[in-house]
């Protein structure tokens, strides 16, 4: 079963203080029940006192762990938003940003990273169905999680930048992002539609190779008009 996409499915539970342990296991059990519920039954037809009734806590446990109802699906993810900048900061030297990103997108792929899109659990399937299915989970995480992400990586990039170049860094943020953002998106039809992570991964590959040669590149002379 896929773990909650906010706690890192390396970590050792067990190495854990007991209190620490008890804590990330409700909030996971909270979230699968709440994600559940949401998948049979869609996010607005569900209330925040049905999740809590079924996990078997008070509804103010709920609060605790997830300020609203919309971070039951949001949250998650969005304790991920300085993960591009993260990568950029911790490049070793002599590494280009565009190389750095690519190498831990391509990582994630191999290792079926539901941040990628390329994942079959039946879990991640039905967040991303419940965020689709939802307009306001969809705009937030168009526009939200997508804007913040972008922002953090461009002061990344600007930060890193012997030049300084603003403009340079915004422009950087935004191609790096949306080459992510549209294979991911591409990743997720895949699955959505019934195929398998493993049996799409070869393809999900050559493209993200693909993506980042064009960011890397730039885009020259294409699509140039000759009459």
């Amino acid at each position: 079963m896929a773990t909650h996409p906010g706690f890192d499915a390396g970590h050792d539970l067990d190495a854990l203080p007991l209190r620490e342990r008890k804590k990330i296991q409700t909030g996971l059990r909270l979230w699968r029940t709440a994600i559940g519920l949401f998948a049979e039954r869609g996010f607005d037809q569900v209330s925040v006192a049905e999740i809590a009734a079924a996990a078997e806590v008070s509804k103010m446990t709920v609060f605790n762990y997830f300020p609203s109802k919309e971070d039951l699906v949001m949250g998650p993810m969005e304790q991920h938003l300085d993960e591009p900048a993260r990568v950029v900061r911790e490049r070793a030297p002599g590494t280009s940003a565009v190389a750095a990103l690519r190498t831990h997108y391509l990582a994630a792929l191999r290792r079926f990273d539901p941040s990628t899109g390329l994942s079959d659990d039946r879990i991640v399937l039905d967040v991303v169905r419940v965020i689709h299915q939802t307009p306001a989970l969809l705009m937030r995480a168009t526009a939200g999680f997508g804007q913040q992400t972008q922002t953090l990586l461009a002061t990344e990039l600007l930060a890193q930048d012997p030049a300084h170049d603003e403009l340079t860094a915004r422009v950087a943020a935004a191609q790096l992002l949306a080459a992510q953002l549209t294979l991911t998106a591409d990743n997720q039809r895949r699955m959505l539609a019934g195929g398998r992570a493993a049996d799409a991964l070869p393809v999900a590959l050559d493209q993200a190779h693909r993506a980042f040669a064009l960011v890397e590149q730039g885009l020259g002379d294409y699509c140039t008009r000759t009459a």
